[in-house]
């Protein structure tokens, strides 16, 4: 009797454990690297059409924060980015809602085929992009 007490208790901690990893926030971090000279041409696309968005997301609480940033310096052509914005999310599953800021697009742009024509633009200027999944760690 109580082996099988052990074992639930056992299987309740670690159900209990995972429901508290699904509840954790979720970082990842978006880099774009763009054709030479339309860095700020991208950036101010990315911060009419998509970024009203995502401070929508902020606002529903599915997004905790959205922090965009550019490089002060230069570097390699290898290891170049010319943006990149952090996205908290409020949980793992968040961030991979493809429809996660679909519901706003009606209300925040009327023409709706205008934002589909600049932000095809806007990709049009990438060279490359990717996404890093980021987390914190404690350092003793």
């Amino acid at each position: 009797m109580k082996k099988i007490t052990f074992i639930i208790a056992f299987l309740v901690l670690v159900i209990y454990s995972n429901a508290q990893k699904t509840n954790e926030y979720f970082t990842v971090e978006n880099y774009y690297k763009v054709k030479w000279g339309y860095a700020d041409e991208f950036i101010h696309l990315w911060s009419i059409n998509h970024y009203p968005l995502l401070k929508k997301a902020i606002e529903k609480g599915d997004i905790i924060s959205v922090t965009p940033s550019k490089p002060k310096l230069h570097s390699g052509e290898d290891t170049r980015w010319d943006f990149r914005v952090t996205i908290v999310f409020k949980n793992a599953a968040l961030a991979f809602d493809e429809n996660l800021t679909v519901p706003y697009k009606k209300e925040l742009y009327p023409n709706l085929d205008k934002l589909v024509k600049d932000e095809q633009h806007r990709f049009e200027l990438l060279i490359a992009h990717w996404d890093i999944e980021t987390t914190n760690i404690a350092i003793p």
